[in-house]
């Protein structure tokens, strides 16, 4: 949940807003008091290269790269001292890693008493304990970014924060229980640590009600059930308990959360039902329970009364039943994924009704959430050809189908054609019979097709040579026949496309036929069947002749006379 961008992006608009408008205006120079302690803290850092400009004969501080100063009263309020994701991604160069600060973090600055801002994301810190005078910072500040930094050690409570916060620790090396925090913080990610423990303390046994809207705790090493005392947490916009070892069921109380708009549950070991209490979650965009051991129906409210939903991710559950009908309800779904799971019946005809899949545009390629503090955006895991991939910043162009690994019957139903925006579809490995629908070819936007380890029959449609976006297909394991359609990119596909079939045609191998025996190498093969008799005939003589000779030799006691009245 990449929260963070569009923080920065309202700030940097704010900058300019107030640059722009005090243009004429006398502005007031640092504090020399703040300008000492930003020296101080450049004295601690290495690697910093980006703050050449910060020295003593640069006397106004308010004009220093990364610096930013109120324009009345000329304290330091901000300092945006991360570095970019695009600087991690290459920060094997030496350009890359000029840009990033390294060293330590002064107590310098508990000096700027003004600062409310500050960005120390992904840096190469040492990685060491956070020390117990940085902590104090969070009482004053409302935005502290440490991610992507290699920082070890215990989190302490964070109960003393006054203003409201969005607090960034994730991507480090954090370890322990979660921590306490007051009721005025709005953002918290902890995300990609090594905390461990249940979620019990922090989450229950609350007085009043918390401020926070958005919880992201993924990638930890937490455990136990998902606590059932969520009532206090009515501000949350987005939960992500993703990749923990969380087990239990989902706990009915998180239907009193009436403004969550994303739940990601992905890849722990809960188990049961989806609790009907979530029927109140109205406001729901992303559904994210993929990879536990969730069973029962997919509910058939999810369709009428989570009518906004965008995401739907169960994959790799227990589910079994029929996919309901009412799921094509869902006029905003783009992305469906059923897949490994043991549901059973026909594919609902009515899936035409998915209107987002219908549309070939989409009106942001990220799917965003508001809060108090600005927009994040959500991130998803999907297998699309073949591959599971990490989806943020595309994540609003995906439009998927996948209800792979199941036992499905019936045929593919021509409705499915409609969805004219669709980018992947998989029905593997179900018990789908009948043709490939005739029109798929309409399908213009299609990358992906896996129609795999089915019963499908008949010939390849000739519209799918039209998939011009087409990069990976597998019609592999069916009952189909004829040729496949030539002068198409089909035939840039690996013959495994469309092994154990009975089609035929590049990019096949040609079979190789049996050839007569009279065609071979000049008809030798049948001359060796005729008989040559004029052979025959000679060896009969010379064998006659030779035991005319070798008899009498072998059974006369004289054969010394034999031979010379032979020769004589």
């Amino acid at each position: 949940m990449d929260f963070v961008a569009i923080y920065l992006l309202m700030l940097l608009c704010l900058n300019i807003f107030t640059n722009s408008f005090s243009k004429g205006i006398p502005q007031p120079s640092c504090i020399k008091s703040e300008r000492q302690a930003l020296l101080k803290i450049k004295q601690q850092l290495k690697h910093s290269n980006m703050l050449a400009v910060w020295n003593a004969r640069n006397e106004d501080c308010c004009k220093w790269v990364r610096v930013f100063c109120n324009i009345v009263t000329g304290h330091v309020t901000e300092l945006q001292l991360g570095s970019s994701n695009d600087t991690i991604a290459s920060s094997r160069s030496k350009k890359a890693r000029s840009l990033k600060l390294g060293g330590k973090l002064s107590p310098a600055l508990l000096d700027l008493k003004h600062l409310s801002y500050l960005d120390l994301s992904n840096n190469d810190f040492d990685p060491t304990q956070i020390p117990d005078w940085f902590w104090n910072l969070t009482s004053h500040l409302q935005y502290l970014n440490i991610s992507g930094n290699q920082f070890q050690g215990k989190i302490p409570d964070l109960l003393t924060n006054q203003a409201s916060l969005v607090l960034d620790l994730s991507f480090n090396n954090f370890t322990g229980s979660l921590p306490g925090i007051s009721l005025n913080m709005t953002v918290l990610d902890l995300s990609n640590n090594v905390l461990s423990g249940s979620m019990s303390q922090f989450l229950c046994h609350k007085k009043h009600q918390m401020k926070l809207e958005v919880l992201n705790l993924e990638g930890n090493h937490l455990s136990g059930e998902i606590p059932d005392c969520w009532e206090k947490w009515r501000s949350l916009v987005a939960i992500e308990l993703c990749n923990n070892n969380f087990s239990g069921g989902i706990p009915s109380s998180m239907g009193a959360l009436t403004s969550l708009e994303s739940l990601h549950l992905r890849n722990n070991h809960l188990e049961g039902e989806i609790p009907d209490s979530l029927t109140n979650c109205t406001q729901l965009l992303t559904l994210d329970f993929a990879a536990n051991h969730l069973s029962g129906e997919i509910p058939p409210w999810m369709g009428e009364r989570l009518s906004k939903l965008i995401i739907i991710s169960f994959q790799s559950n227990r589910f079994h039943g029929h996919v309901p009908e009412q799921i094509c309800g869902l006029s905003s779904l783009q992305i469906l994924d059923l897949s490994h799971n043991n549901l059973s019946g026909n594919i609902p005809s009515c899936i035409n009704n998915l209107t987002a899949m219908i549309s070939r545009k989409s009106s942001c390629s990220k799917i965003s959430y508001n809060t108090s503090k600005g927009c994040f955006f959500d991130n998803m895991e999907l297998m699309v050809k073949g591959t599971m991939l990490d989806y943020s910043n595309t994540l609003g162009l995906i439009k998927l189908v996948d209800l792979s690994d199941n036992n499905l019957s019936g045929e593919i139903p021509e409705e499915m054609t409609m969805l004219t925006g669709l980018l992947s579809l998989n029905l593997s490995k179900n018990h789908l019979v009948g043709k490939i629908p005739s029109n798929i070819g309409a399908i213009k936007t299609l990358e992906c097709v896996d129609l795999s380890e089915n019963n499908l029959s008949g010939k390849i449609p000739d519209s799918m040579s039209e998939l011009s976006f087409l990069s990976y297909l597998n019609l592999s394991y069916n009952k189909l026949t004829g040729q496949i359609p030539t002068g198409t990119q089909l035939q840039s596909f690996s013959a495994s496309s469309f092994l154990g079939t009975k089609l035929y045609g590049p990019p096949l191998p040609t079979p190789k036929t049996l050839v007569p025996a009279s065609n071979i190498v000049g008809g030798q093969v049948d001359s060796r069947k005729q008989v040559d008799w004029n052979f025959i005939w000679m060896e009969f003589g010379f064998w006659c002749g030779f035991l005319c000779v070798a008899c009498p030799l072998l059974f006369t006691n004289s054969g010394d006379a034999c031979i010379f009245r032979i020769l004589t």
